[in-house]
């Protein structure tokens, strides 16, 4: 299964996108602001565009399965999960139905539905993989 990120808008204070599940639009994708290279502030900067796995693992923090991004260099724990701003993600990339201007709206929607086919691809054995376009 193929996930593709493309960043669409990226302000100084958050970064928007849209993503693909196997060429088909999913969802919105909520970010922490993209930095210049180099520069990392801790739980206020969007990870590196370019190619990771994806697994699901449980969250200590949320005590659920959910999907994990495996070696994010320089990030530890970064998941895919429900939330509509930026103050709601520490690095982590928040998935929703709806984009507005500086949030995305029904995340719990769009998080439920891409958990399923994620899980179930999981379940079939097959590879996750996402790539953040630049």
């Amino acid at each position: 299964m193929k996930l593709v990120l493309d960043r669409e808008q990226r302000d100084e204070d958050v970064t928007i996108g849209s993503l693909s599940l196997n060429g088909a639009f999913e969802c919105y994708v909520l970010e922490d602001p993209v930095r210049p290279d180099g520069v990392k502030i801790y739980g206020e900067t969007a990870i590196p565009a370019g190619r990771y796995a994806v697994d699901i693992t449980f969250s200590p923090r949320f005590k659920v399965q959910m999907p994990l991004l495996l070696n994010v260099d320089g990030y530890l724990g970064v998941r895919i999960h429900p939330g509509n701003t930026a103050d709601d993600t520490e690095g982590c990339l928040l998935v929703g139905m709806d984009r507005k201007l500086k949030s995305i709206g029904r995340s719990r929607l769009a998080y439920n539905a891409l958990f399923e086919k994620l899980d179930a691809a999981k379940k079939r054995g097959e590879r996750i993989d996402l790539e953040i376009l630049p």
